[in-house]
């Protein structure tokens, strides 16, 4: 019975240290896939809020966006409206230019023509008197000339 108490005994004494290895063994993985758990949940939580705070973040952007896109229409309607006024204002100033520019051109044609009339008229105004003078001067001037 000995051979039978030996090995049993050896058996006995080396099953009970398998099976308290696998009790320490299972305790730690079962705390370690609790904690694994607690922290996939806490992970998937803060992946969640982010998701939220980016779908959040992105709403306020696309208001923004849509606000700036606006008031650059708008913007733009204005300076093409205030553009086109400006144009006509300038082509209305060009025109009046031109036309002053015309009328000034006529007026000094005139004038110069109205200058030699007036001249014309005075000459002759001035020559009656002047061929009085002349005529007394003429003797002299001519005998002056022969001299």
């Amino acid at each position: 019975m000995a051979n039978s108490d030996s090995t049993l005994a050896v058996p006995a004494s080396s099953s009970s240290s398998p099976l308290s290895a696998r009790k320490e063994n299972v305790t730690p993985a079962s705390s370690k896939i609790a904690e694994l758990t607690e922290s996939r949940q806490e992970l998937l939580n803060r992946i969640q809020s982010l998701k939220t705070d980016l779908q959040s973040w992105r709403c306020k952007l696309d208001g923004q966006v849509k606000v700036y896109r606006d008031e650059l229409s708008e913007l733009k309607k204005s300076l093409n409206v205030e553009v086109e006024q400006l144009r006509s204002e300038f082509q209305e100033l060009k025109t009046t230019l031109q036309q002053q520019q015309e009328d000034v051109t006529a007026s000094l044609r005139n004038l110069g023509l109205q200058d030699a009339s007036e001249e014309t008229k005075e000459a002759e105004d001035a020559k009656p008197d002047n061929s009085e003078e002349n005529a007394q001067d003429l003797p002299k001037d001519s005998g002056k000339d022969t001299e």
